[in-house]
């Protein structure tokens, strides 16, 4: 992981299925301990959108929102749904919890 602006995350996702999905994340904010906003795609280009992550203090704690801006109304609808992002997204920030918790 390159965090910095246009630093580049290359990682691949292993489905329950057995299918490996190649990932590129290209950074293009960075504004530590507030914000990351970065784009996400396939390795080749494809399906890409753009994520803003905030953190906001709340009194000792982080109010931590995700923002993903698609293409379009479809799109979002087919992200959601045969990728699983909403869930996937719930799965990273239950991780983060745990981690943060052990801390």
């Amino acid at each position: 992981m390159d965090v910095r602006v246009g630093g580049v995350w290359r990682f691949t996702m292993h489905g329950p299925d057995g299918v490996d999905y190649p990932n590129l994340i290209v950074y293009t904010e960075v504004s530590p301990v507030e914000r990351l906003a970065y784009d996400h795609s396939d390795d080749d280009g494809g399906n890409a959108f753009h994520m803003t992550v905030d953190f906001v203090d709340e009194g000792g704690k982080t109010r931590v929102t995700m923002n993903a801006l698609l293409e379009s109304a479809a799109e979002r609808k087919r992200v959601a749904e045969e990728v699983g992002a909403i869930e996937g997204a719930e799965q990273h920030l239950g991780r983060l919890a745990e981690f943060l918790a052990r801390q």
